[in-house]
């Protein structure tokens, strides 16, 4: 391979070129029966990816942010309530609660794993809302409307301190929906029941994506609630099939929120390789750590607690000039990505709401210096070095440029 030749971002093509046969089966057999909703392909996904999770019940869906709307609302949010997430996400979580109706408000996160800090959480509990003597709910102070769930959010493939987070929201009656969609596999050390957990077990419920991007792709769109409880897999049954307990009995209104049979099928042939597949992302992590302490770069890399197994969905480094580097690994035929460029109490989408800069710094200081590098389960060992010298070359020329600056 010639040494300029492009390292992907992530490379979607090599391992749906190594299932073709068992994915061109599946639509095979797909076409063969024309069960193309529903039916025994969805349900041996959902039994397999539940027991995947260590969950009782998993129930498919059209996508990560439909997964998240219908397991708030089955959790019992809705119109007037506050639900608490995290500014350095995707919009489909702060999407997913508007469209419950109900309104995000946010908590920062703690610097090294970019995932909810716990005692901030405790923090805008304890300082901003008081108990409603009427309800007995903790109500938000400003806004005068109930907080009555919290999503943490599993970033990059990283455990939120799902302890601390699940102890808070037992003491103030919140729900706790776990935002897994970029955790399929990420494991968690809960010291109170002294066992890994897995995410997507620990809350009420959790929302899974299996956009092409994510660990566990879709050829398409899909997603996945995770649960341990009954009522709400068969809520959630319900609204993603327009409210109906059965064909033409609509319990409520609902929404056309299924997930197709052949991506479903395509889900469970992907599922027997996850485990590999993130085993060796794990792998190129903790090479891109060696190959970066060794450079004695002027950068960032990803920390990981001792009560984390992440599955590193991304690889995210932060650097001082990130347009520079980006810039120069793009001339060195490198593509890169940034997630995410703009905290979402700053999106237009929310100015209404009346952040403003300043409002949660460990975010926004993040946002402005994240960058992604390559990484999936085919990164050669050797392109891994070619990235970390272009990144390293690069930091070192910023640093040197300050210093003249200087």
């Amino acid at each position: 391979m010639s040494q300029n030749a492009k390292i992907p971002f992530v490379d979607l093509v090599t391992p749906h070129r190594e299932l073709q046969e068992e994915l061109v089966g599946v639509f095979k057999a797909t076409l063969a029966t024309a069960g193309f909703i529903g039916g025994p392909m969805v349900e041996g996904f959902e039994s397999d990816f539940a027991k995947y999770c260590d969950a009782k019940f998993c129930v498919g869906v059209n996508s990560g942010t439909d997964a998240l709307r219908f397991a708030l609302s089955a959790a019992g949010v809705g119109s007037g309530d506050v639900v608490l997430t995290v500014p350095n996400t995707f919009i489909a979580t702060t999407e997913a609660i508007s469209q419950t109706g109900a309104r995000p408000d946010f908590v920062d996160v703690d610097p090294r794993t970019y995932t909810m800090d716990p005692e901030r959480l405790r923090h805008y509990l304890q300082t901003q809302c008081e108990v409603d003597s009427k309800t007995g709910r903790y109500v938000n102070r400003k806004l005068g409307q109930p907080v009555t769930a919290v999503v943490p959010v599993h970033l990059y493939g990283q455990s939120a301190d799902m302890d601390a987070i699940l102890e808070i929201a037992a003491r103030y009656n919140l729900v706790v929906v776990e935002d897994a969609c970029q955790a399929h596999g990420t494991e968690y050390f809960s010291k109170a029941e002294n066992r890994w957990r897995k995410c997507g077990s620990m809350g009420q419920a959790a929302a899974f994506s299996f956009y092409p991007g994510k660990n566990l792709g879709a050829c398409g769109e899909g997603g996945a609630i995770t649960t341990n409880d009954e009522a709400i897999a068969r809520k959630c049954k319900m609204i993603r099939d327009h409210g109906q307990s059965k064909k033409y009995y609509h319990d409520m209104e609902g929404y056309n929120g299924r997930l197709d049979s052949l991506q479903a099928g395509l889900l469970r042939v992907k599922l027997n390789h996850l485990t590999a597949w993130n085993e060796s992302r794990r792998e190129h992590a903790r090479r891109y750590n060696e190959l970066f302490a060794k450079a004695d770069a002027n950068l960032m890399t990803p920390y990981e607690p001792s009560w984390s197994k992440a599955i590193y969905h991304l690889y995210v480094i932060q650097v001082d000039n990130r347009e520079a580097m980006q810039k120069a690994l793009a001339q060195e035929n490198i593509d890169t990505g940034i997630h995410y460029p703009v905290v979402l109490h700053l999106q237009k989408a929310y100015s209404n709401f009346g952040y403003r800069a300043g409002d949660f710094p460990v975010s926004e200081k993040a946002a402005e210096r994240i960058l992604s590098i390559p990484m999936f389960p085919g990164l050669s060992e050797s392109d891994q070095v070619r990235v970390v010298d272009a990144v390293v070359r690069s930091a070192r020329q910023t640093k040197a440029q300050n210093v003249v600056t200087v």
